[in-house]
């Protein structure tokens, strides 16, 4: 007799619960989960986002109030026929958003963005402090 760990593929208990208990509309969508990179250069933030399957268009980036968001969608169909008939068709779409915090040490009107094979990538200049001016008060 062998134990199976609860955490294994094969919980049937698990996989019915998690997989069959949410809307099929989030299960639908639930394949774009892009990784998001997060570095820090020195004079800027960069933020890699790869987006597999996703077209230019289809990425809009916004900032507003400190808040920088991402959005994209994917539509992927694969079709398959053999002597004129289909024999396989999939299709998967997917919507994402991801919004991140920039606080006030981003400059927001000079950032830059670029998508290329795959990956967007955003640069976050770093906003300059200007060193406090000291001032001579005269006395009377």
């Amino acid at each position: 007799m062998m134990l199976v760990p609860r955490s294994n593929v094969f919980d049937f208990d698990r996989f019915f619960n998690s997989a069959w208990s949410q809307p099929a509309e989030s299960r639908a969508n639930a394949f774009f989960a892009p990784r998001v990179d997060i570095n820090d250069q020195g004079d800027h933030y960069e933020i890699s986002a790869e987006l597999p399957g996703v077209d230019k268009k289809d990425i809009h980036v916004h900032v507003k109030d400190g808040v920088l968001t991402l959005e994209a969608e994917a539509v992927k169909e694969d079709k398959e026929e053999k002597d004129g008939r289909l024999i396989r068709q999939e299709r998967r779409y997917g919507k994402f958003r991801r919004s991140f915090n920039l606080g006030e040490n981003v400059q927001e009107s000079d950032i830059k963005a670029k998508f290329n094979d795959g990956v967007l990538t955003l640069e976050a200049p770093k906003a300059v402090e200007k060193e406090k001016e000291r001032r001579r008060i005269d006395v009377h």
